[in-house]
């Protein structure tokens, strides 16, 4: 569960660089998978994901707010769930 103590205040500037997100022009199920889905599906549709991220021009921003916040679910800043939970992982044990 992401942790709402790490979000920033509710303030429109702290949030402002999502109105520029590649991803805003993609239906939003290209970044969060069902429940159910396993396998070569998944991997497509994360695919799919990251090539909207290659693209952003505010990718840096949205995968530091996903590390920060510790988001559980959707490819964020072009990284899945378990690619951001490594780097979180690997940044630990090398601080």
């Amino acid at each position: 569960m992401a942790s709402i103590a790490r979000l920033p205040m509710p303030l429109m500037e702290a949030y402002e660089w999502q109105y520029e997100g590649a991803c805003r022009e993609a239906d939003p199920e290209t970044f969060f998978s069902p429940e159910s889905e396993r396998g070569p599906r998944r991997h497509a549709r994360e695919h799919l994901a990251k090539t909207y991220c290659a693209r952003c021009t505010v990718r840096d921003q949205c995968l530091q707010h996903a590390l920060k916040v510790k988001e559980p679910y959707g490819v964020w800043g072009g990284l899945t769930t378990g690619e951001r939970a490594a780097l979180l992982t690997g940044e630990r044990s090398a601080g």
